[in-house]
């Protein structure tokens, strides 16, 4: 396929052809490097055909109990393979968290027995912690689709770690193996191109992961599921089949990409202003339908938001989005355009605070402002924590003068994931002998259980694990580890990995809900008595000028406490003064005002 120049539409990103060549086509060095790597890392492994069939063990390290973070280990005797590496949102009950990311602590005790890691499509809840595990665990080699390879290349770039791991472009029908394993790949529809499931065989059994797909007749790039290698795959078959519980809720089909290109299009049709489209910058499905409608009805596109920008120009040199020539233009441009030949695509359908649609909403894009008779459209159902930020983005763009269109009014996304009836056929194409429901909360998981088990798959043959849990299969066999690893969450703010815990959030979210109140003393160290009377200082816990009655008796209870001789006179002892202060001053602001604010004793010595 030859490289075509992509649209000029934001940053321009360093040619990634230096860095990732396609696997089919280094597949001998590829090999060559993998074995030097072997030898010098201890990867010398013995025929496992010469030997009794072993136990694969099955370990999510996330996903399993929520819808984000997902990760999990397939381990066969001396060989792990880790299938994606992606990253969760917090929810409202962790203030100042950026994501969450699995416990890798794990992998990072084996990581000379790790292969490789393979990752099933491009989005951030699978690709997202790379930069954050690759390091710490060997940079072992990726191998992925050509789409996923770029993006995860971007990402990595983002952190300045391009070229540590080998990232190994895969073809679709291509097999793959991997110490013990040996992968075979299907095409799945879900809103992003190059998304696949996973045919595993080991000695141990086989095994179908199908984790973030729904079967579409009507794609928007024409290329459906492959039925026929599902079937194929299910008549050799399979031990234990791993399947996307997302929607095992909501009774029927997913809607077709088809016919929400219909719906985009007659938004375009009836809107006589400027369109802001909004959407999850690698939705490349949606950018698709956008661009098309745009170039039917005779519109020029802005496309606003770095990551989306960086999608779009990955997108289009791979062939993967269609761009009509000139249809993009700079913002500048298009303010010089009538309000009818215009449509902003943007990123923030999250109500993330620093996305585009979210500053354009407060008035603060350097380019981009809302106009009274503008159609903005969100193209994404809020996930779970979000509704409130979604919420205040939307009533900023109305008192603007905007229109606002959503899931709500306009069936105006279409999620990614297979409802009932989908997973029902996806079940009855592999024919499992044993079921694992995959990617949700728990509750998704038991209703996806339940519609295995009208199926015919046996309820004891049913396994539904948390994360750390581990699935044991031998001889095709398989039973649930009484052992688990030890698994939580790891969480990143800004550039701190890990170093903030449930300690720290709890501090927070008292001072989120209660504030913060410091107690300064100077006491003497000869007689542990206060040198004048203690300093107050409150945040978020009363307003100080209009509590002063208040403020007067906590410095006499904090005189109480310190110089109360309930021992022989001896050096002061300061950590237990802080602690009594922070004990008894808690108690005392408690019992007039029922809060709890954080107490911080500070003591100066004097």
């Amino acid at each position: 396929m030859m490289t075509r120049k992509p649209p000029r539409i934001g940053r321009r990103r360093p040619d990634s052809g230096s860095h990732v060549r396609s696997f089919s086509d280094r597949r001998p060095q590829f090999f060559a490097t993998a074995e030097r790597h072997r030898q010098t890392a201890d990867y010398a492994k013995t025929s496992v055909s010469e030997k009794t069939p072993g136990v694969l063990k099955i370990v999510p390290l996330g996903g399993v109990e929520e819808v984000g973070e997902n990760m999990t280990i397939f381990e066969y005797e001396n060989d792990i393979i880790v299938v994606d590496m992606g990253f969760a949102f917090p929810d409202e009950n962790m203030p100042g968290i950026d994501y969450i990311i699995p416990d890798t602590k794990y992998l990072q005790e084996n990581k000379n027995r790790i292969r490789g890691v393979v990752v099933t499509h491009g989005h951030l809840d699978h690709i997202g912690a790379m930069p954050y595990i690759l390091p710490k665990i060997g940079d072992p080699p990726v191998f992925t689709m050509p789409l996923t390879a770029a993006l995860i290349e971007r990402r990595l770039d983002e952190f300045h770690l391009l070229g540590r791991s080998q990232i190994n472009r895969l073809d679709i029908d291509q097999a793959l193996n991997l110490g013990a394993f040996t992968f075979r790949f299907f095409r799945l529809n879900h809103n992003i191109p190059d998304s696949i499931g996973l045919s595993i065989k080991t000695p141990a059994g086989h095994v179908i992961y199908a984790t973030d797909w729904k079967f579409d007749h009507t794609p928007v790039d024409n290329k459906p599921s492959e039925f026929h290698k599902i079937a194929r795959f299910g008549g050799e078959g399979v031990t234990v089949l791993m399947s996307d519980s997302t929607n095992a809720e909501v009774p029927g089909y997913s809607l077709s990409e088809k016919d929400l290109g219909e719906t985009i299009d007659r938004v375009f049709r009836d809107a006589s202003g400027r369109i802001i489209f909004a959407t999850f910058s690698t939705l490349i499905n949606r950018i698709q339908q956008v661009i098309n409608s745009a170039a039917k009805y005779d519109r020029k596109v802005v496309v606003t938001g770095r990551s989306i920008v960086a999608t779009v120009e990955i997108a289009f040199s791979l062939g993967m989005l269609k761009i009509p020539p000139k249809i993009i233009v700079r913002a500048e441009q298009a303010n010089r355009l009538p309000d009818g030949k215009v449509v902003i695509l943007s990123t923030g359908s999250q109500g993330e605070e620093s996305a585009s649609l979210a500053r354009i909403a407060r008035g603060e894009h350097k380019t981009v402002s809302v106009r009274p008779g503008d159609t903005v459209v969100i193209s994404a159902s809020p996930i779970p924590g979000n509704e409130r930020s979604v919420a205040a983005v939307m009533n900023n763009l109305t008192r603007l003068g905007a229109k606002v269109l959503y899931i709500k009014n306009l069936d105006i996304h279409t999620s990614g994931h297979a409802k009932q009836e989908d997973l029902k056929m996806m079940i009855s194409l592999v024919k499992p002998k044993y079921f694992m429901p995959i990617h949700g909360e728990h509750h998704m998981l038991v209703a996806h259980a339940g519609l295995a088990k009208n199926l015919g798959v046996p309820e004891k043959n049913i396994f539904i694990l948390d994360n750390g849990n581990i699935l044991e299969i031998k001889s095709a066999e398989a039973k649930l580890s009484e052992k688990k690893l030890k698994t939580g969450l790891v969480f990143i703010d800004g550039l701190g990995v890990g170093d903030v815990g449930e300690v720290v959030l709890r501090d927070r979210k008292v001072m989120a809900e209660d504030g913060m109140f410091v107690v300064i003393m100077q006491i003497d160290r000869k007689n542990g008595k206060l040198f004048g009377p203690p300093d107050i200082i409150s945040r978020g816990f009363v307003y100080m000028k209009e509590s002063e009655d208040l403020l007067r008796e906590v410095k006499h209870e904090v005189r109480k406490v310190v110089e109360t001789k309930s021992q022989k006179p001896q050096e002061p002892n300061w950590a237990y003064i802080r602690s009594r202060v922070r004990d008894q001053i808690g108690e005392f602001l408690f019992q007039r005002t029922e809060r709890r604010p954080l107490i911080l004793p500070v003591i100066i010595e004097v």
